[in-house]
């Protein structure tokens, strides 16, 4: 893929949110998770699910700790991408290998979109006896074929049902760095 495919869906992309409007909501959402979390003994398990959740999962963690919490990390790669801009089967890359059993697991992700990733991750850890696992998305996009079950229990912002990109999020493997979230006109 060319830096020309980037390049041209920026032309043709809209800015939903930039660097200071997702700060500002990372920080809510970490206000809400150490309201949740801080009076546990056993860190909380952080688990970022790659590749789109890094970028975000780095900045929640740090604040995180900015707040005072303290999380052990780990990271898993399931993907139904692989690439493309529609989804198929679900493939493990790498599962996490710390043991959840009896831990408090949050996972951390780009987006929620419809669920069929996050709904798996969500129950190979409770297969795993986690003893408690929650979701943090930086992003949930509005629509109604979201499978049933599948919420998330901390989100930063929604995007429009479209093609969205930047903060993890990618355009053909092209554009996860962009400190911003955009969306495709069309």
């Amino acid at each position: 893929m060319s830096i020309g495919k980037l390049a041209d869906a920026m032309r043709n992309a809209e800015l939903l949110y930039d660097e200071q409007a997702l700060d500002e909501v990372i920080g809510e959402m970490a206000d809400a998770i150490v309201a949740d979390y801080s009076s546990d003994d056993v860190p909380l398990l952080f688990v970022t699910v790659m590749k789109g959740g890094l970028h975000f999962a780095a900045k929640l963690s740090f604040a995180l700790a900015g707040r005072g919490l303290d999380v052990e990390f780990d990271y898993l790669h399931a993907t139904r991408y692989r690439g493309r801009t529609s989804g198929s089967g679900l493939a493990w890359l790498h599962r996490p290998e710390t043991p959840m059993r009896g831990r408090r697991v949050l996972l951390v992700d780009d987006i929620l979109d419809e669920g069929y990733t996050l709904q798996a991750v969500q129950r190979w850890c409770e297969d795993q006896n986690a003893r408690d696992v929650r979701i943090a998305v930086l992003t949930e996009k509005r629509h109604d074929r979201r499978i049933e079950g599948v919420e998330a229990d901390y989100c930063g912002v929604e995007v429009p049902d479209r093609y969205v990109f930047g903060y993890g999020m990618d355009y053909h493997e092209q554009g996860r760095n962009l400190p911003a979230i955009y969306a495709l006109v069309d």
